[in-house]
C-alpha cells in the first residue's frame, strides 16, 4: 500500500469520520484553514483512484466510500515505517523514542503490562 501524502491522509481522515458521504461532507469535517473545495475533490478522486475510496453516483453527485478502513491502514503504515526506518525492530523503535525523551518509564510499565497480558 503506499504511503498517502498528508493532503490525502487528512482527506481520509475526513472520510473515515463520516463513515462515507459527499465531498461536502468530507469539507465539513476538516479544521482551519480549510482547503478549497475544488482541491479536495481532487484528493478524493486520487485517493479513489489509488484504491482507497470508492464511488456511487447518486443524481448528480457522487458519493465516496472507504474501501480501506482507518485501522487497517494504520497497521499497514506501522510496519512500513518500522521497515524502513527501524529494520523490522520494535525494541529499535522504542529505544529511539525513549532516548528522544518522548516516552517515560510510566509509559514503558503500561506496555509491558499490555504485552504481558497477551
Amino acid at each position: 500500500m503506499e504511503k498517502l501524502s498528508q493532503q490525502e491522509e487528512e482527506a481520509m481522515q475526513a472520510v473515515w469520520q463520516s463513515g462515507a458521504g459527499f465531498i461536502k461532507d468530507f469539507l465539513d469535517q476538516l479544521a482551519e484553514p480549510k482547503p478549497p473545495y475544488t482541491t479536495l475533490a481532487s484528493t478524493i478522486k486520487n485517493l479513489e483512484r489509488k484504491g482507497f475510496l470508492k464511488s456511487e453516483k447518486l443524481g448528480n453527485s457522487f458519493r465516496y466510500l472507504p474501501v480501506i478502513q482507518e485501522e487497517e491502514y494504520k497497521k499497514r503504515f506501522m510496519s512500513g515505517f518500522v521497515s524502513d526506518y527501524f529494520q523490522n525492530s520494535y525494541k529499535d523503535l522504542v529505544t529511539f523514542f525513549a532516548n528522544e525523551k518522548k516516552i517515560s518509564a510510566t509509559d514503558l510499565k503500561e506496555i509491558i503490562k499490555l504485552i504481558e497480558k497477551q
